[in-house]
């Protein structure tokens, strides 16, 4: 089996000639069943249809190509579904399916918070948010948690016995694991990351879900895998990964993405 390459075409056939339990995370950032054309216009027009007749014919489609994944991924696999408002309850009742990872190895519905996007129009609140359901294939799985900065009450110390804490320019804080939601900027147009690519998510969301839910030499897998991010984020750390995309022009630009990382002692630089 090949690593480190991007199949194009429709991942229900490239994931038909994977051999069973070969993965070690998957993610992917498929269609959210918005209902409309993604377009960047950029040095290049990009663009990808997210359409579909209704939530019926959209978990139609993703079923089967979920069936897929979970075969190939590994028993002590990870398993992250990136979507958002428009189909996240329905994709978590299917996900929670018998014959798909079941209700009990949902871990977290991760909620990625940013700033960027378009406002409300004046009738409800802004839409700033995306989830990541995250499902384990059983309950032996890698999991490196994070620390992640606490600040104490008006930013000073507490002082109290037994408990650590540190200080930076805005006060005092401990530190605590890492909670579901998720600060992390988008890609901005002024983003040295930015691709023109529609959808395009920042390297800092991948890299750290591939480092607390995988190891050096592991396999990554992205199925809808677009700009190729989770594929830079994985060579970066040191994975191995496959990505797969029905669009030949994304193909084009994630292994022209990838061709700008280098391996050196496990890390990697970006070039420009």
């Amino acid at each position: 089996m090949k690593t480190d390459i991007v199949y194009c075409g429709d991942c229900l056939d490239v994931l038909k000639k994977l051999p069973d339990s070969c993965v070690d995370l998957v993610y992917i950032d498929p269609p959210f069943g918005s209902n409309r054309d993604q377009v960047v216009r950029g040095r290049e027009k990009r663009r990808f249809s997210d359409r579909f007749e209704d939530v019926t014919a959209y978990l139609k489609y993703m079923k089967p190509r979920l069936l897929q994944l979970y075969r190939v991924l590994k028993p002590t696999g990870s398993f992250y579904y990136h979507c958002d408002w428009h189909a996240s309850h329905y994709v978590k009742v299917m996900l929670d399916g018998e014959d798909l990872f079941g209700y009990k190895n949902f871990q977290n519905e991760i909620v990625w918070c940013y700033k960027s996007g378009g406002a409300s129009p004046g009738r409800r609140f802004s839409r700033k948010h995306d989830i990541i359901l995250f499902y384990t294939k059983s309950e032996d799985y890698t999991f490196n948690g994070m620390k992640e900065k606490s600040y104490n009450r008006d930013f000073k110390a507490y002082r109290f016995k037994g408990v650590d804490e540190y200080r930076d320019e805005a006060g005092w804080y401990t530190l605590v694991g890492m909670k579901d939601y998720w600060e992390i900027k988008m890609v901005g147009r002024t983003s040295r990351e930015r691709l023109d690519y529609p959808t395009q998510k920042p390297l800092a969301l991948l890299e750290r879900i591939i480092s607390v839910s995988s190891n050096e030499g592991d396999l990554v897998l992205d199925a809808f895998c677009g700009s190729g991010t989770t594929l830079a984020a994985a060579q970066r750390l040191g994975r191995r990964w496959i990505g797969i995309d029905t669009s030949p022009e994304a193909c084009r630009l994630a292994s022209r993405r990838l061709a700008h990382f280098q391996r050196a002692d496990g890390r990697c630089e970006h070039g420009d």
